[in-house]
C-alpha cells in the first residue's frame, strides 16, 4: 500500500497571475476607476482567455484589497470608505514610523542613495498617475532600506491598497500635486540623510496627513 501524499498536486497558475497583473495595471493606470464594475465575461473577451483565470485573478485582487465581490453587485474596483482610509492611514503610519527609525539606525549611504534616486525621478513625472507610481516606489525604497524583512512583508500586504488610496487622492484633486510631491519627498530624504529621527517622523506624518486631508475633504474645509 503506497504512502499517502502529504501535499496536493501543484497547479500552474501562470495565466491567472498574468490576468491579475493586467487588471491591476489597468486599475493603477486609471482605466478602471473606484466603484467601476468588473465583469468576468467582458474581461475574458478583452483578454482572450476563459472565465476561469479571470475569476481566479479577481480573487487575488480581492485579497489585495483592490476589488470587492458581493453577490448582489458582482465585482467592483474598491471604493475606500472613511473607515477604510482611517484604518489604512493608521496602519501605514505605524509601519512607516518603524521603517524610519530602522533606516536612520541601520541604513547605509548606498541604501539612502537608492531612496533619494526615487525622489529624484519624481521630477520627471509627466502626469499624476506616474507621480503616484514614483510615490509608491519611494516608500518601497524606504522599507527596503530599513533592512527588516518582516516589516517589508507587512508593507507589501497593504502596498496595493496604499496605491489605491493615492489614486483616490488624485481623483479628488491634482491641484499643485506635481509640484508639491517632489518637494515633500526631497525633504524626507534630507531628514533621513541627516539621521534626524524626530524631524523625519514629523515630516513623514505631515506627508501622510496631506493626502488624507485631500481624500476626506479636510483640505477644502481648512
Amino acid at each position: 500500500m503506497s504512502e499517502q501524499s502529504k501535499v496536493s498536486p501543484a497547479r500552474r497558475r501562470g495565466l491567472a497571475d498574468e490576468v491579475a497583473d493586467r487588471i491591476r495595471e489597468a486599475i493603477f493606470s486609471g482605466a478602471y476607476a473606484p466603484g467601476e464594475q468588473l465583469r468576468e465575461v467582458e474581461l475574458s473577451g478583452e483578454m482572450d482567455v476563459s472565465r476561469g483565470p479571470v475569476r481566479e485573478a479577481l480573487r487575488v485582487l480581492e485579497r489585495e484589497g483592490l476589488v470587492r465581490c458581493a453577490w448582489h453587485r458582482g465585482t467592483t474596483v474598491t471604493t475606500l470608505s472613511t473607515e477604510d482610509v482611517a484604518e489604512l492611514d493608521s496602519l501605514r503610519g505605524a509601519l512607516e514610523d518603524l521603517a524610519v527609525r530602522e533606516v536612520i539606525a541601520r541604513a547605509s549611504d548606498e541604501d539612502l542613495a537608492s531612496v533619494a534616486k526615487t525622489a529624484d525621478m519624481m521630477e520627471r513625472a509627466v502626469d499624476a498617475h506616474e507621480m503616484v507610481r514614483w510615490d509608491i516606489a519611494f516608500h518601497d525604497a524606504v522599507f527596503a532600506a530599513a533592512g527588516h524583512r518582516r516589516l517589508a512583508d507587512a508593507w507589501d500586504g497593504i502596498r496595493c491598497q496604499v496605491h489605491l488610496f493615492l489614486l483616490t487622492r488624485i481623483g479628488r484633486s491634482t491641484e499643485g500635486y506635481l509640484d508639491c510631491v517632489p518637494r515633500e519627498h526631497r525633504e524626507l530624504v534630507a531628514a533621513l540623510r541627516a539621521r534626524d529621527t524626530d524631524t523625519a517622523l514629523g515630516l513623514f506624518a505631515t506627508h501622510r496627513r496631506h493626502a488624507v486631508d485631500v481624500v476626506t475633504g479636510a483640505a477644502d474645509a481648512s
